[in-house]
């Protein structure tokens, strides 16, 4: 699994890098990885199958199951997932973590629990 810089995966979501050949007798483990690019969204309950690649910015839907690659900024729904007309925009310029609750008090108090921890850094 490669996972790129501020992407967000929703409770839920199955990222599965492995399968069986059922053309294989032996029923033959089958192991492709996948990869995940800068500012992918996958939405809950989602599954990505083995040998996906999310292109930058791309965004799977609520309980879609993607076989194939989605382009940067596209956006797939369904069972199975299709590439829907629209796409996201270009200039994408988020921090996924920033949004939670949690990680915006752990920053603050971060001195007070441990003072040798460095602050939490957002990538650049």
């Amino acid at each position: 699994l490669t996972l790129g810089r501020c992407v967000c995966i929703n409770d839920g979501a199955k990222l599965l890098t492995a399968s069986h050949d059922v053309s294989d007798p032996g029923w033959a483990t089958v192991v492709q990885p996948i990869v995940i690019e800068d500012h992918v969204w996958i939405a809950t309950n989602a599954i990505i199958l083995p040998g996906v690649t999310l292109g930058r910015g791309a965004v799977v839907g609520a309980g879609a199951v993607v076989s194939k690659d989605v382009p940067p900024l596209g956006i797939v729904a369904g069972n199975p997932a299709r590439l829907l007309e629209k796409c996201r925009v270009d200039n994408l310029d988020y921090r996924p973590t920033a949004f939670l609750a949690l990680f915006s008090a752990w920053r603050g108090s971060h001195t007070a629990i441990a003072p040798s921890i460095p602050p939490f850094a957002e990538p650049a």
